[in-house]
């Protein structure tokens, strides 16, 4: 029998905690999900989620008495997170559904461990690790970790009727975990459904999209989903745009060190075009901090390969790093897969590759004056406080930030001089 027992996170005492406390008095606790999948796969475990046949109070009730801590995550659905040496464990009651409305589900609780796996999205999420690691599979799933294969369970137009949310989460497992071409009746379903991802909260669609372009190369899956419509679905700016910079952007990624990031990848398929990615961040509910990520982006300049340190220092403390940073990045993506064709694209690639280093380097100088310094002159308060202070800011700047404090309180004294 496949089993997991060797792995390293099958034996820590905490995890082994679990087991002792709830596989008693006829009951039963498994390892279920991603842990098991992931480790079969040769991949970090992650989270370990974990099912049993304990009701959730009955869970939280034993947990309670044996000092374990509890925190009720989603007892109302069967869920109870259990929190052992700064460790969680969600610990889910096998359940069924007995309703469902494409985003929520009526659950009823039971004690077989087949309907539990036959109510779940995936054959690669229903597997199950009893206390002694061996693997549990009563929907195929085995199989399909060894072809890299991302199946529904059952029929799939039945599986994404339950919750339209998995239509992405097809995509985005497909992206970490897929060989080759997704599942034919998967795609079909998710193609046939893609419209009603628009009564999906924005935030479940945007944490999913962020999920998928985490992935290690996202570029099949993101090409499938433009094939089926559910790309344009969810992101219709890039409709014209295009995704085909992702694979010069992942390879970008792996030559240069980068961390794959989401909004980087997005911003790789979006246009630069500031009103649409602020009705786009708009729209997914993305945070203050993402939606500042696309603004900056959007109004940065683009950089000549050829502009000279001290003209790009200007631009930099003008226009922040940021998003100069993200145009670098995806102009030195095109320059380094153009150079693999092109031996004339090198250098473009080599002087981008310095701008970026010099750019993410860059500490932003402080203006030695302020408002105040204006006011002590003799200037009156108001608006040509600011003009003024303006002006003396755009000579520092022109002068390379070389100017220093006495010298710019010196041409301030004689702006303000009167003739």
């Amino acid at each position: 029998m496949t089993s997991v027992a060797g792995e390293g996170w099958f034996s820590t005492p905490s995890l082994r905690r679990v087991f002792d406390v709830f596989n008693v008095d006829g009951g039963e606790v498994r390892v279920v999900g991603g842990a098991v999948r992931n480790s079969l796969m040769g991949l970090p475990a992650g989270d370990i989620d974990m099912a049993t046949t304990w009701r959730p109070d009955e869970v939280a009730e034993r947990a309670k008495a044996a000092g374990i801590k509890v925190v009720p995550t989603g007892i109302d659905h069967g869920t109870v997170t259990l929190v052992i040496d700064g460790t969680p464990y969600e610990v889910t009651t096998l359940r069924r559904d007995v309703a469902t409305d494409g985003r929520r589900a009526e659950v009823a609780f039971g004690t077989d461990w087949k309907a539990d796996a036959e109510r779940r999205d995936f054959t690669i999420n229903a597997l199950y690790a009893n206390d002694r690691g061996d693997v549990f599979d009563d929907v195929g799933g085995l199989a399909d970790i060894e072809t890299r294969t991302l199946r529904f369970i059952g029929d799939a137009s039945e599986r994404v009727a339950e919750d339209y949310l998995r239509i992405l989460r097809f995509f985005r497992f497909f992206a970490h975990y897929g060989r080759g071409r997704p599942d034919a009746d998967g795609l079909r379903a998710c193609a046939r459904a893609r419209s009603k991802l628009a009564t999906l909260s924005a935030e479940r669609v945007w944490a999913e999209t962020k999920k998928l372009l985490s992935a290690d190369d996202p570029g099949r899956a993101l090409l499938w989903m433009r094939q089926a419509g559910v790309l344009t679905e969810i992101l219709p700016e890039t409709e014209k745009w295009g995704i085909d910079a992702i694979p010069e952007l992942v390879a970008a990624e792996r030559a240069f060190g980068w961390k794959p990031d989401p909004l980087l990848r997005l911003s790789a398929i979006v246009p630069p075009d500031e009103e649409r990615l602020e009705a786009m961040a708009e729209r997914l509910r993305v945070s203050k901090a993402e939606a500042a990520y696309f603004s900056r982006w959007a109004k940065a300049p683009a950089v000549p390969a050829t502009i000279v340190d001290t003209a790009f220092d200007r631009l930099l403390y003008r226009h922040g790093v940021e998003g100069i940073v993200v145009r670098l990045r995806l102009a030195l993506s095109t320059a380094r897969r153009k150079s693999e064709g092109d031996p004339a694209f090198l250098s473009e690639t080599a002087s981008l590759r310095r701008l970026l280093a010099r750019a993410e380097a860059f500490k932003r100088p402080s203006f030695p004056l302020n408002g105040g310094d204006v006011l002590k002159a003799g200037v009156p308060a108001g608006p040509r406080v600011g003009e003024i202070l303006g002006e003396l800011e755009n000579l520092w700047i022109e002068r390379n930030f070389n100017l220093d404090r006495a010298n710019l309180v010196a041409r301030l004294e004689a702006m303000v001089q009167p003739s």
